[in-house]
């Protein structure tokens, strides 16, 4: 288990911990939650055993194998299948080994170490680490011709998920996960869900995305007042107990309120008295006794609202046979990469619309396309007069002035203005004080993408065209977004991976697959069993590549030389040849079919079948090594015979 006990943590001259006392069982899945700031990151840190607590102590079993996400990538030729198997370091320790015994003079010592690491390979599920690291990678987006592509050629967010892949990989004891759905399309969080539910080992997760936490937790560990407080079930559960909590602490400082209200005014009234100063000054003492309850802690609650449009044009846009993609040459426009095709389509006032599809499918490159981002490629759009559009992605953060402030930003599109009200605004987005004209440089992802919120606000749009606007949004900003959109009485479209903001905001679906636009006739659950069934196919297919690919094929290369072509007998003489060795190939085969099903006999690996079972792997190391040499022979002389 892990146990936190009297623990103190200082981070400069702020306290993050202070007393913690705290249990955590083995196998629970938990949910550490808290406001930024509050200590999660150090919490992990701790338990990754890069800071130490100033007092008390943080214990778990020192054999525990811990997991967790790896910040930074190297931009390494390794191919991302590799680097996903990386993650496993007991295994790539043991096939170093291996390498380095079989360079060595064959001895009987060496057989023996040889035969052991591969007992301990064989433990270690070294056979089907290939097929579990690809499978890892189609469920978090990857395709198996991205496999094979080096780590150096994923831009950053995809670097993040073979990092993800890694801890996945590796076989641990606690496994700890930081914001793991911030990279992730729908499709990758909801089979992240469904393997984490599966996994063995103590987890813990920082995540802003309740739906994700409330299909995987079963624990809430809560960081408030420098203290952690553990919640049992997930955490829809926790907030039904923690508003039960501040009703009661209400109550209970409403009613310590009007005691001590009760004893002042005895004070006042009878102080002065001589009959009753010695009742008074009793009074005075049982108030100066009185604990006095700890003001309510909750958060203070984040809000705003979209104003209502200044216009309502119907229709608001239409996408007549409208071709959604970019141009490869900006000189040469017959040179297109189509993503999304035929669409015929229109945004009606107050219509509130999913979009769904899985990654790559192009949902962003039609969010720009209606944004007027991208032209479209074929086709027309007509937009509606007045159409004003509030359009939010990644790269409008990204676009910010990092040197210049919140309010500079609202000046800039509010120039006539008067300073207070901007102020005022930017105040509501709880950018206060010094804050409103300081450098966002400094500022969290979560507040300047708050600060993208509020300039889309400030524009009164008609139309909100929403790309992941959720991306390092805290639990409160996410949760003042959802209502907000909830009341707004224009039209959204939204792509997000919070399955929470779009039950809350939007009423139909649609979806691209295929390269095409349809309609999703169904709800979150059908979406989440689409989803489910595409990745099955995938698996599918790809597990059939994988078994067609075992057996040996013919490769054919490129000659820079003219050779002469063979004659009759010379072919039949490499096709006779080519055939015995087809022969000898299917024998091994089977052979090591037959020596890995002795090897999953557990009886084999008692101390009295020691011997056996040192033949055995010598055996299999022979067979192994013969077919690696006759499969070489058998492409050579294929080769010669294409040739």
């Amino acid at each position: 288990m892990i146990r936190f006990q009297q623990l103190h943590l200082m981070r400069g001259t702020k306290p993050l911990f202070e007393g913690v006392e705290l249990t955590l069982n083995p196998r629970e899945k938990i949910g550490l939650i808290g406001s930024n700031g509050a200590g999660k990151s150090s919490l992990f840190a701790m338990l990754r055993n890069e800071i130490h607590s100033d007092q008390g102590s943080l214990d778990f079993p020192a054999q525990w194998q811990v997991a967790y996400v790896a910040q930074e990538t190297p931009a390494l030729d390794r191919s991302a299948l590799d680097y996903a198997i990386d993650g496993d370091i007991r295994l790539r320790k043991l096939e170093a080994r291996l390498a380095e015994l079989e360079s060595e003079e064959a001895t009987d010592e060496n057989g023996n170490q040889i035969a052991e690491v591969y007992i301990a390979l064989a433990d270690a599920d070294a056979y089907t680490v290939q097929s579990r690291a690809e499978q890892l990678l189609l469920g978090l987006g990857f395709t198996m011709e991205q496999m094979t592509q080096s780590v150096a050629s994923f831009s950053g967010g995809w670097r993040m998920r073979l990092n993800l892949a890694q801890a996945l990989m590796c076989p641990s004891d606690l496994l700890l996960l930081d914001e793991p759905t911030n990279h992730l399309d729908l499709d990758a969080i909801i089979w992240l869900e469904d393997w984490l539910k599966r996994y063995a080992g103590t987890l813990i997760i920082i995540s802003h995305d309740r739906d994700f936490l409330d299909g995987v937790v079963n624990v809430i560990v809560h960081i408030d007042e420098r203290k952690l407080k553990r919640y049992g079930g997930n955490y829809s559960s926790f907030e039904r107990q923690r508003l039960a909590q501040l009703e009661l602490a209400q109550g209970m400082i409403e009613k310590q309120n009007r005691q001590r209200a009760h004893l002042q005014s005895f004070i006042d009234r009878f102080k002065a008295k001589a009959s009753k100063a010695k009742q008074a000054q009793s009074r005075v003492k049982a108030l100066a006794r009185m604990d006095e309850l700890a003001p309510l802690r909750a958060a203070a609650e984040f809000s705003f609202d979209f104003k209502e449009p200044l216009n309502a044009p119907n229709p608001l846009l239409v996408l007549e046979d409208v071709s959604a993609g970019y141009y490869l040459d900006d000189y040469d426009k017959s040179k297109t990469k189509i993503i999304v095709d035929n669409i015929n389509f229109s945004l009606q006032i107050g219509q509130r619309i999913g979009l769904l599809g899985v990654n790559g499918a192009g949902k962003s490159t039609l969010i720009k396309t209606i944004a007027g981002e991208l032209n479209p490629v074929n086709g027309v759009a007509h937009l509606g007069k007045g159409l004003t559009i509030g359009y939010f992605a990644q790269h409008q953060v990204e676009m910010l002035r990092h040197d210049e402030s919140p309010l500079w930003h609202l000046v800039k599109i509010a120039p006539t203005v008067r300073e207070q009200e901007l102020r005022n605004f930017l105040g509501s987005f709880n950018f206060p004080g010094q804050m409103v004209t300081s450098s966002i440089k400094p500022f969290s992802g979560g507040e300047k993408a708050r600060l993208a919120l509020a300039l889309i606000v400030w524009q009164r749009p008609n139309l909100l065209l929403l790309d992941e606007p959720t991306n390092h949004l805290d639990l409160e900003t996410r949760e003042a977004l959802t209502d907000a959109l909830a009341q707004f009485e224009g039209t959204v479209v939204l792509v997000s991976h919070d399955r929470h903001l779009l039950r809350a905001t939007t009423d139909q679906f649609i979806i691209v697959a295929d390269g095409q636009l349809k309609p999703f006739d169904g709800d979150l659950d059908d979406y989440k069993n689409w989803l489910l069934q595409n990745k099955l196919a995938i698996a599918e297919t790809a597990k059939k590549q994988a078994t067609a690919s075992s057996v040996p094929t013919v490769v054919t290369a490129e000659k820079n030389v003219t050779t002469n072509p063979l004659n009759a007998n010379q072919k039949k003489v490499l096709e006779t040849k080519i055939a015995r060795l087809s022969e000898e190939i299917e024998k091994l085969i089977d052979d090591l079919a037959t020596i890995t099903a002795k090897l999953t006999d557990t009886n084999l690996y008692t101390e009295q079948h020691k011997d056996e079972l040192k033949t055995i792997l010598t055996l299999q190391t022979m067979k192994q090594r013969d077919l690696e040499k006759i499969e070489g022979e058998w492409l050579s002389l294929s080769e010669q015979l294409e040739g």
